[in-house]
């Protein structure tokens, strides 16, 4: 019976080390998935690829602007200037301007367009400074738009809307008119694959055109989105430039390069779970952003059951090392003690014994 006993707590303790090995691996998962959901969208990770071997830390800053609160190309300008200012009076050196900041801007818009073979309208994202440095789509065809380039007349197009209007993507140097306007096709993007962004992309036919092209349509144009990356030589020193200096006050900024830390997704997302899905700013953010919330809060959960998966397996370990402390404890006091204390007793009387042979000897 006391064997059988024994068998059967032998058989829990294998299960209970069986299930603590599950969770502390199911834990490793958890912040793998983690590492893995901080790293999926490029569009996060701007001022990783423009630091590059640079000993600067660069940080990425995204505004955005409620829909009567937007931005021109004039405010951009003076906080582009505004935000130099604050590097030189950090006694940083600025020679390089370039070099220390990057930005783009972006609004929305809808279009009629049409091509050779089809017509339709299409959603369309205006976008000027670096804004593929920042967002770097694939291309299929062509080339993207750039800062500098002379002409306001490129266009990019996604793979469905090439399709419609051409039946095709080896479409660069091809011609089409936006709202009856003449534009000449710059290339054909393939649209992000992750999971997130297809959750957060509308999925309707889109394109892309420069800001400049889109505000000589509608005048009363706009940026609804600002995004940069600049040198953080003190801590918070990039965001601080904006939370300071940018100019519409109602503006949400966050730093893209801090959001997927520990501490930012415990405090700011899982503290305040369900208060941010609520807001009456009056901002619709880009799918980019959309996608981003989601990666968000996946890694959110993520590190939640990364944490909480060891406690029990923690809580185990604990009682299992309390239980055998007692039982050494106990051993000590009923089995070794007293055997040392026989042997070092007897050790005495051997020494004794010797000891009073010697002197009778003698």
């Amino acid at each position: 019976m006391e064997q059988k006993r024994k068998k059967q707590i032998s058989r829990q303790q294998s299960i209970l080390l069986l299930v603590c090995i599950a969770m502390l691996l199911a834990a490793a998962a958890c912040f793998g998935a983690w590492w893995w959901l901080s790293r999926l969208l490029a569009s996060q990770r701007e001022a990783e690829r423009w630091q590059g071997d640079s000993e600067m830390p660069f940080k990425q800053i995204s505004c955005f602007l409620p829909m009567n609160e937007m931005m021109t190309l004039e405010q951009i300008a003076t906080f582009r200037s505004a935000a130099m200012t604050r590097l030189k009076e950090s006694s940083l050196d600025v020679s390089g301007d370039a070099v220390l900041m990057m930005d783009c801007w972006s609004t929305n818009g809808t279009v009629n367009v049409k091509g050779e073979h089809g017509k339709g309208e299409a959603a369309v994202i205006a976008v000027g400074g670096n804004y593929f440095d920042f967002h770097p789509i694939r291309l299929l065809n062509g080339d993207y738009l750039h800062p500098d380039d002379l002409m306001q007349d490129r266009v990019l197009l996604d793979e469905e809307l090439s399709w419609l209007l051409f039946g095709g993507t080896n479409l660069q140097g091809k011609q089409l008119t936006v709202n009856g306007i003449p534009y000449v096709v710059a290339g054909v993007i393939e649209r992000e694959t992750d999971f997130a962004t297809r959750k957060a992309y509308s999925g309707e036919m889109g394109m892309f055109m420069s800001y400049e092209g889109l505000r000589s349509l509608d005048e009363n144009l706009k940026i609804d989105c600002y995004e940069y990356v600049l040198a953080n030589p003190v801590k918070d020193f990039a965001v601080n430039a904006a939370r300071e200096k940018f100019p519409i006050k109602h503006a949400e900024i966050l730093c893209n390069t801090d959001r997927y830390q520990y501490d930012k997704l415990m405090m700011d997302i899982v503290l305040k779970y369900g208060s941010r899905s609520t807001h009456a700013s009056g901002i619709l953010y880009p799918y980019w952003e959309n996608a981003a919330r989601i990666t968000e809060d996946w890694a959110a959960l993520s590190c939640l059951l990364g944490t909480l998966l060891p406690i029990f397996p923690a809580i185990v370990g604990t009682v299992w090392l309390v239980r055998a402390f007692r039982r050494g404890r106990k051993k000590m006091a009923e089995e070794i003690l007293p055997e040392a204390k026989e042997k070092t007793e007897e050790a005495i009387r051997v020494r004794q014994r010797k000891r009073w042979e010697k002197k009778h000897s003698e």
